[in-house]
């Protein structure tokens, strides 16, 4: 997979070796919280329609007719391209997850019972099943049945209100985040659901994750400033509202974000700018103090770094131990040392015999780290090894094939 010599993140144990997941998801949340457990060593069975497979297949820029993205989202599972609206590809899916150990999906509530692959039918069968199920407003609830994206929960989880200019369109973060912070609340689920089913006699549960509530959860202190205050926290730009300063600033060529909020990081920012009369002002030895006196700072900030290219202020900041990070684009991610020193830029090779340069592993475990142990699969790779596993004949298989309901 890797060129060259294996770094330490593509070496040593899997954290989740022997733990099988079925995962029925497709686009983004589901398929990212497999991604996840998938790189520390769980087998991850990914269901795909036939024909059309996931969407994700087609986002983006495409290279030979497959989305770039698929090869980092897709990595380490395997394909089976199997019709679960047919009962024949009901049934299918019945065997795959009476042998997993976790079962991922990301539909519309109610879907699964459609299809009579309601939890409790699954677990009655297999009674150690963890079920994650990630949905737009979740399982309960008056919204229950309302569709809803990644960024519909963003906007109801609070984070499109803080977005962008005072007074100005919300504007999107850029990525999938109300998704992938959906994925990370449900790969979270499914370990302490391992954890208790082991620790406490073997029974799995189902996980409830809403995307609107993964956001909100990252809301900080939003309700209890409105509960104790009354204050409707409001967009601020690229300002920290209540910590300062905290800002992003105009260079030469380009911005750069400092972040001089401690007191004493404070004072030191101060003397590196040349405002020692700042540093040693007695109300802005504490937030409070600096936060009433919050746009005097920044100008004095945005003086000294205007004339400045990002790399000087850099240095210069660096010297004096104060926070301070250029605004990367993925030419300065591609071309960062840090990041080439961290293993978070690996060469990956695709199916199709193209190699990309992909984002690495996070978080980074000492003795089990996560790896890459296969490519993305093609649709349907893996439909007759898996099948055969569990018990299908080659006759039954090509039954199946025959009748389209897998590919």
């Amino acid at each position: 997979m890797d060129s060259g010599p294996p770094s330490p993140s593509l070496i040593g144990g899997d954290a989740l070796q022997g733990v099988r997941i079925v995962e029925m998801g497709q686009l983004i949340a589901g398929p990212f919280c497999g991604k996840t457990l998938g790189e520390f060593g769980a087998e991850v069975i990914k269901i795909e329609p036939p024909v059309t497979g996931d969407p994700l297949r087609n986002w983006r820029l495409l290279q030979k007719g497959t989305s770039v993205w698929w090869q980092v989202q897709s990595r380490n599972k395997r394909s089976v391209a199997l019709d679960l609206r047919a009962p024949e590809g009901q049934e299918v899916a019945r065997r795959l997850v009476a042998e997993a150990d976790v079962l991922i999906e990301n539909f519309r509530p109610g879907m699964l019972e459609e299809w009579g692959l309601d939890p409790e039918s699954l677990q009655a069968a297999n009674p150690g099943l963890i079920v994650l199920r990630i949905s737009g407003f979740g399982q309960t609830g008056p919204y229950r049945d309302q569709p809803g994206f990644g960024v519909i929960g963003e906007a109801m989880g609070g984070l499109r209100h803080l977005t962008g200019e005072l007074g100005r369109v919300p504007v999107r973060v850029g990525v999938s985040l109300g998704d992938t912070l959906a994925a990370l609340h449900g790969a979270i689920g499914v370990l302490a659901a391992l954890y208790h089913r082991q620790a406490h006699g073997g029974r799995g549960q189902v996980i409830d994750v809403a995307l609107h509530e993964a956001v909100y959860n990252v809301m900080e202190s939003l309700i209890p400033e409105y509960s104790a205050f009354g204050v409707v926290r409001e967009a601020a730009g690229s300002a920290l509202p209540g910590i300062a300063p905290s800002n992003a600033y105009p260079c030469t060529d380009g911005w750069v974000l400092v972040a001089g909020n401690g007191d004493s990081i404070f004072k030191r920012l101060m003397q590196a700018i040349g405002r020692p009369d700042l540093a040693a002002a007695p109300d802005l030895a504490n937030n409070a103090g600096r936060v009433a006196r919050v746009q005097e700072i920044d100008a004095a900030i945005a003086h000294w770094t205007t004339g400045r290219t990002v790399h000087e202020v850099q240095q210069s900041l660096a010297a004096a131990r104060v926070p301070a990070g250029k605004v990367y684009t993925a030419r300065d991610i591609a071309e960062d040392p840090h990041y080439r020193a961290r293993d978070m830029l690996l060469t990956q090779q695709t199916r199709d015999g193209d190699t990309l340069t992909v984002p690495g592993i996070v978080p980074k475990l000492s003795a089990t780290p996560g790896r890459v142990r296969s490519s993305a699969p093609r649709l349907g790779d893996d439909t007759d090894a898996v099948l055969a596993e569990v018990g299908l004949s080659a006759s039954q298989i090509a039954h199946l094939r025959d009748k389209g309901i897998i590919q």
